[in-house]
């Protein structure tokens, strides 16, 4: 909650205590019936039935000492003892000059935690496709709400790059190329002239898979090939090396056209490091069983309404699981890190996976009792007429290639003016309109991608946002230039006074998207605080106000939702063009 909003609250509680209720905690929130109050406070009913008092009388015995308050203007009992406050305008300008003095007080909270984000998951070898957008923009934008909350974070992209695939593509290689070092006995690290590119490994790739799909002798020599990787064969280990380094050079040129980074580029091979330690550990906890020649840990709960599967830790054929690579990885970072929380973006449909994990992890005490882990599944991205977003000849769109095409539709609708920069100003805006609509929805809600409509300038879309804020931005240039400084506010009117209303609310905005793990509720805030401050806009001559007091006031007030605009922009992971 806001802090002033708090401080409002522990005024309330203190006369609550006058009038001898001892031990309340007071919470107000924005009224559902505006014409009424700005705020309401419910706690009446709840304080008269825990005493056994009748609430109208408790409230009308609390409302003399409200209406005593400077931050309000009025204060009034509606039906069985609800209250509704209504605030002073002096209150609400106190409130933007200091927002206007530091516009970081509304985002700051008291949360003290080191938090680890998982929220990358390429496979190394395979080209980025869609179903990889919405992992990298939610765990960006988390990361980063974490970070403007006042908490530290740690981020991994946890790359695909271990297992059965690489096998495939090493085996693939060989097939092609087998005279070269690598895959000679007495092979010792001597340099190679063997060149290959991402394009290369592109191409590889679903070839490979193919092959040992339908051919069981080869999915036999693929396996064996990884169980020999896994085992530091010098010539696979080289090779896979050079495949990895190719692989996520063109990873990390997409995250960086989406604004997403990473402080570690860690993958599943850096948690097999950890792997026979992890085992040493699990086997003196007593917890591995056998299972139809397969190595498991039991995490069934007597709660359980469905089925829960044992977490396979070693398949019967001897290859480690998945599983157990993602355990291995809560290992190694509860090791190397002091952490309060890791949060794991993916996809819902991974939900039982991460059940078994978390509950292996639990059950072993390989975590402390107080480090929670937590999964922020997602919904999934689908093209306009809701089915899977494919490009024309059926396959999963490329991540690229949707890039490609919002910053062509982009590229359209800015102004025959712009002459420089053009493409790249359009790349700009096609991240912030991908990113915003990505963001828009429920995090668990899937929803269509619609490329006309998520670019318009006039809708609930990044577009708009966007051309807002520059708006926004020219107005405070061009004041700036007639020698015009928004330094105080000190009137207030209807219009504006809905703005700051808003921005009153902003900080438990921020604290709900926090809880929930969400963004959407960031983007709706967003896009209803530019809409109101564009009507505003709209019916006020700011720069050719001629009463200087009331001028000084709307410019502090511009300034003041910009910082706020370009903050929230900020943590959705979207960047401000110059202009559009």
């Amino acid at each position: 909650m806001n802090y002033k909003i708090s401080l409002l609250e522990n005024k309330i509680s203190q006369s609550l205590k006058e009038l001898g209720f001892k031990e309340t905690s007071v919470t107000i929130n924005p009224s559902n019936r505006p014409e009424l109050g700005d705020y309401q406070y419910n706690g009446i009913m709840p304080l008269a039935k825990k005493n056994n008092l009748n609430p109208v009388e408790i409230a009308n015995k609390l409302i003399p000492l409200l209406k005593a308050y400077p931050e309000l203007k009025d204060a009034s009992v509606a039906g069985p003892g609800f209250i509704n406050l209504t605030f002073s305008n002096e209150f609400l300008i106190d409130f933007i000059n200091e927002s206007n003095s530091n516009i970081d007080i509304n985002y700051h909270q008291d949360i003290n935690k080191t938090i680890f984000l998982d929220y990358g998951g390429p496979n190394v070898a395979k080209v980025l496709h869609v179903g990889h957008l919405r992992s990298a923009n939610i765990g960006e934008a988390l990361k980063r709400l974490c970070q403007a909350i006042g908490c530290k974070t740690i981020s991994d992209v946890h790359l695909g790059d271990w297992g059965r695939p690489m096998g495939m593509v090493i085996l693939e290689i060989k097939t092609r190329h087998p005279e070269l070092p690598y895959f000679k006995e007495d092979y010792n690290g001597e340099p190679t002239n063997f060149n290959i590119t991402n394009d290369d490994l592109l191409e590889l790739y679903p070839i490979a898979t193919t092959k040992a799909k339908e051919n069981e002798s080869i999915m036999e020599e693929a396996r064996k090939i990884n169980y020999e990787l896994q085992n530091k064969h010098k010539g696979y280990y080289a090779l896979w090396q050079k495949i990895v380094e190719v692989s996520v050079n063109e990873v990390k040129k997409i995250y960086q056209d989406l604004n997403v980074s990473f402080d570690l580029w860690e993958g599943e091979s850096d948690n097999f490091e950890y792997m026979n330690e992890m085992f040493e550990y699990l086997y003196s906890k007593n917890i591995i069983e056998e299972s139809d020649g397969a190595k498991v840990i039991h995490v069934k709960n007597d709660t359980d309404k469905k089925e829960m599967p044992p977490l396979i830790l070693v398949k019967s054929n001897k290859a480690v699981s998945y599983e157990a690579t993602d355990l291995a990885a809560i290992w190694e970072r509860t090791h190397n890190f002091k952490l309060d929380e890791i949060w794991y973006m993916t996809d819902k449909r991974q939900e039982l996976h991460f059940t078994q994990v978390f509950r292996a992890a639990s059950k072993s005490q390989m975590i402390k009792p107080e480090t929670k882990l937590i999964f922020n599944g997602f919904g999934t991205m689908n093209g306009p007429e809701g089915k899977p977003f494919k490009t024309r000849d059926g396959g999963v769109m490329p991540l690229a290639n949707l890039l490609d095409m919002v910053t062509e539709e982009c590229e359209k609708r800015l102004t025959p003016t712009i002459t420089e920069n053009r493409t790249n100003i359009a790349r700009t805006i096609a991240i912030g309109a991908i990113k915003y609509a990505d963001l828009l929805p429920y995090r668990t809600t899937d929803y269509n991608f619609d490329l006309e409509k998520f670019t318009d300038l006039n809708g609930k879309t990044g577009t708009y946002l966007l051309y807002s804020t520059i708006r926004m931005k020219s107005l405070l240039n061009k004041a700036q230039e007639n020698n015009l400084n928004p330094q105080k506010m000190t009137i207030i009117n209807e219009n504006e006074r809905k703005i700051i209303l808003t921005m009153l609310d902003l900080k438990r905005i921020i604290k709900r998207s926090y809880d929930n793990y969400s963004l959407n509720e960031i983007c709706e805030y967003l896009y209803k605080i530019t809409n109101l401050y564009n009507n505003f806009y709209a019916e006020n001559h700011i720069i050719t106000e001629e009463n200087k007091e009331l001028q000084t006031s709307w410019l502090t007030l511009t300034k003041v939702i910009y910082d706020n605009n370009c903050k929230l922009l900020n943590i959705l992971g979207i960047n401000i063009p110059e202009k559009m």
